[in-house]
């Protein structure tokens, strides 16, 4: 299964396999066995994403983002259904334009006047920057310096400038809320709520395009895609778990949630650059473990095993 890449996959499960959510293991199309650390199921007190902010962000961004397909996946072998929601079809090819363009939205114009930047290893820089050109102002974004030189290529067309930073100082960009050199609005990447509820409108669509979803298993770099999709389908379709997908070269959530807290993890570097990170932000702990059921790691063999079944059962590229 390619639940790792930036399609979240949404697995039908069927019936015998439904009532244990612990023992749902996240299908891989080639078969092999998921490892799975289970998450806390108490809802949190309050949410800082609403279902009424997530539905207002989807008016809010209609013009900005489609509305994209979830696609069947051919998978022979594989025991249940599996769709794929085929965020790669967006205008700049990632998810984060969702987000990207609703905190836009939402910010004080005296503040978009100053520029605004980001931290993100390359989607979420081209979702602002994107974002920023609409609204007519500078964006600058940080980016580790592992950043493939097509992402920084993407974000130049775009008009906004890369500053590249080696990984350690840029993940403290994201867990510092910004950097001193920096002038500008900031949007975090990952847990600004306007962010959050801009990902949670992918919740909306799985739920009105698949009424029977059984399990939704979302790819996890910070946290924000997989939150708002999870915050979304608690109210929507209350009952079916959200479970995040990691690569073992980087899975903090699983590490946090196998030591009952964030804990630093080594992050290895590969072509898996849009997720993993060396360990869970402080702010989104307490909300991913109250949404999340759980976390599937996988391998990088795993990860180029699900590429070349989404190329071949759903003529997809996915990253």
């Amino acid at each position: 299964m390619a639940a790792w890449v930036p399609v979240p996959c949404v697995a039908r499960l069927s019936d015998s396999r439904t009532e244990d959510t612990s023992r749902f293991i996240g299908v891989l199309a080639a078969g092999a066995i998921r490892r799975l650390t289970i998450g806390c199921r108490m809802a949190p007190n309050k949410l800082p994403v609403t279902l009424s902010a997530i539905r207002a962000a989807r008016s809010r961004i209609a013009g900005a983002a489609i509305r994209s397909p979830l696609l069947r996946l051919d998978a022979p072998g594989a025991p249940t259904e599996i769709r794929v929601k085929l965020e790669c079809l967006q205008p700049i090819g990632s998810f984060k334009v969702r987000g990207a363009a609703n905190a836009m939205a939402v910010a004080d114009a005296a503040l978009l006047a100053r520029g605004v930047y980001t931290g993100s290893a390359g989607n979420m820089a081209q979702g602002v920057a994107l974002a920023a050109r609409r609204h007519g102002v500078p964006c600058r974004v940080i980016v580790p310096d592992t950043a493939p030189r097509t992402k920084l290529d993407a974000i130049a067309r775009l008009g906004a400038a890369a500053v590249p930073l080696p990984f350690d100082e840029w993940w403290a960009v994201l867990r510092d809320h910004g950097h001193p050199a920096e002038d500008g609005y900031f949007i975090h990447p990952v847990s600004d709520p306007a962010v959050i509820a801009g990902n949670g409108t992918v919740g909306l669509e799985i739920a009105e395009q698949l009424p029977g979803v059984r399990a939704v298993v979302v790819p996890y770099g910070g946290g924000g895609l997989s939150c708002g999709i999870a915050a979304a389908l608690r109210e929507v379709a209350p009952g079916v778990p959200v479970f995040a997908a990691e690569v073992e070269t980087a899975a903090p959530f699983s590490a946090a949630l196998g030591a009952g807290r964030p804990v630093e993890v080594r992050h290895r570097p590969s072509f898996v650059d849009g997720i993993g990170s060396t360990g869970v932000l402080e702010e989104m702990w307490p909300l991913a473990r109250a949404l999340l059921a759980g976390s599937v790691v996988v391998s990088i063999e795993e990860v180029c095993a699900a590429i070349r079944v989404l190329a071949g059962g759903a003529r997809v590229v996915g990253e």
